[in-house]
């Protein structure tokens, strides 16, 4: 599997503290069934990481991962914010690619309310050839109680990264349920960690891509999308359900 979305780099953000939590946390992606990982620390106005000091970090890592034979195959990237889209470069922005491309953008949807501004962002984005990826949009109070506000974002391009923890229930019932919506409504597109440490939102996509009850649409999630991405490639078609009951047993 491949995992698009976590704060694995130490001392950038809210993630990882030291290289030996990084290092943890890189072991039980292994342990998942993971063999590439994005390190995508957050880029916002509490942690204004530069795109040298996450690359700095992840050649820090990779050396520590050779030492400790684990192997996993860490790419660039960052999870960027709103609000610091206009503070960025565009070189600066191509260097925090997901996954290390340049076509694609992981940027974070706010947990409470609705930025005003969100359609306008994106949408520069898009006119800057740049795919934006929302991050964990099922966690923010107004999707949830309105997953189809997304769908005209994902009728222009915009694609949508599910949280594990959300699809698996571990963030609770209303998050499982925004997460599910949005799956049945055909509003996204991929899973990923977005772990934050070994004790933080583990990275859980092997519970997540069970808990869809559909292996092909699981393998999509979890393989095909974030594979395409890694490429810098358009995504694939999503596969049609192999069974044809609501994903209602999951909210």
């Amino acid at each position: 599997m491949i995992d698009l979305h976590s704060h694995i780099l130490p001392g950038l953000d809210d993630g990882a503290d030291t290289l030996g939590d990084s290092v943890e946390m890189a072991h039980a992606a292994v342990a998942d069934g993971i063999h590439v990982l994005a390190a995508t620390p957050h880029v916002r106005d509490d942690y204004p990481t530069s795109a040298r000091r996450m690359e700095e970090r992840v050649e820090e890592l990779r050396e520590a991962l050779a030492r400790a034979r684990v192997p996993l195959d860490l790419r660039t990237g960052g999870e960027i914010a709103l609000d610091r889209l206009d503070a960025l470069s565009a070189g600066e922005r191509r260097r925090f690619g997901l996954g290390g491309g340049e076509r694609y953008l992981l940027v974070e949807m706010p947990y409470f309310g609705w930025p005003l501004d969100l359609g306008s962002r994106l949408l520069e984005l898009q006119q800057a050839g740049i795919t934006p990826v929302l991050a964990h949009p099922e966690r923010n109070a107004d999707v949830q109680a309105a997953p189809e506000r997304l769908e005209s974002f994902v009728r222009a391009g915009v694609l949508v990264q599910l949280t594990a923890a959300s699809v698996d229930g571990r963030l609770g019932r209303r998050v499982r349920a925004a997460a599910f919506a949005l799956l049945e409504l055909r509003l996204a597109h991929l899973i990923a960690s977005d772990a934050h440490a070994p004790s933080i939102r583990a990275i859980g996509l092997t519970g997540a891509a069970r808990a869809v009850r559909d292996e092909r649409l699981a393998g999509w999630l979890v393989q095909d999308v974030p594979g395409a991405i890694l490429e810098d490639e358009p995504i694939p078609a999503r596969p049609e359900r192999t069974s044809t009951r609501s994903f209602a047993w999951g909210r």
